[in-house]
């Protein structure tokens, strides 16, 4: 094999990872593209199935798999928070409201970068703070793309509903009033990584008595915006790290 390591198994899982690079294959397609035995190359694609490094379509063939998305995502975390402090201070600036980045952990969400509002009435979440999945815009965000069975999950105990979260779909944003925290309200958009999948959310939260019950009326497309200039910022990082 080119580029031996010196480690065999390692080698065949990256070949089997690197023929899939060119789309969906049956076993019969991989021992081709790998030159590996059929046994050998069925009990790694499955093996890599385990880990969610590979998984299959609906004709039950071979693809990459969602934990390569999950680690390319972590590859660019570094440039997403080098990026988010600006866009969320300016984001704060332009809505006078604080603002705040979360990212999917499990069944919660944490706060990884946060811009607050220095004066009066605010919706303060510290950076590192644990919310949960079950209420809330960035919670919305985070939930209203995943695939139907996790979606499905993620509604079970939810304050929102599938129609609600179908709304946010549609219009690219999500709001809340009183759901999270009585009182407070919020808007939230959703950052994209390159490969299109939602990484993270920016929100901005505050008392409903500046925000209203339509809070998406006075500022989502400020959130949508801002949420937009981070998911550019992830796409040039991919493009760069391809040369």
């Amino acid at each position: 094999m080119d580029n031996s390591s010196g480690v065999g198994v390692l080698d065949k899982a990256a070949a089997v990872l690197g023929a899939l690079e060119a789309g969906p294959a049956t076993l019969a397609q991989l021992v081709a593209a790998t030159q590996l035995a059929r046994p050998t190359a069925h009990r790694l694609a499955v093996a890599l199935e385990h880990h969610r490094l590979v998984t299959r379509d609906m004709q039950g063939r071979f693809i990459l798999g969602p934990r390569l998305n999950e680690l390319a995502t972590a590859a660019g975390e570094d440039r997403l928070l080098a990026a988010a402090n600006p866009v969320l201070a300016a984001l704060r600036d332009h809505t006078g409201e604080s603002a705040q980045l979360y990212r999917r952990q499990g069944d919660q969400r944490i706060c990884v970068a946060a811009a607050e509002r220095p004066v009066g009435l605010r919706d303060s979440i510290p950076v590192g703070a644990t919310l949960t999945m079950q209420a809330g815009s960035a919670a919305q965000v985070l939930l209203a793309w995943e695939e139907p069975d996790r979606l499905h999950r993620g509604l079970q105990g939810a304050k929102f509903t599938a129609t609600v979260l179908s709304g946010v779909r549609r219009r690219g944003w999500a709001q809340s009033v009183s759901e999270r925290e009585v009182g407070v309200a919020s808007v939230s958009a959703p950052v994209r990584g390159p490969s299109g999948r939602i990484v993270a959310a920016v929100s901005i939260s505050g008392p409903v008595e500046r925000l209203t019950r339509q809070p998406g009326r006075l500022h989502a497309g400020s959130v949508v915006a801002a949420a937009n200039r981070l998911t550019e910022v992830l796409r040039r990082a991919s493009e760069e790290s391809r040369g």
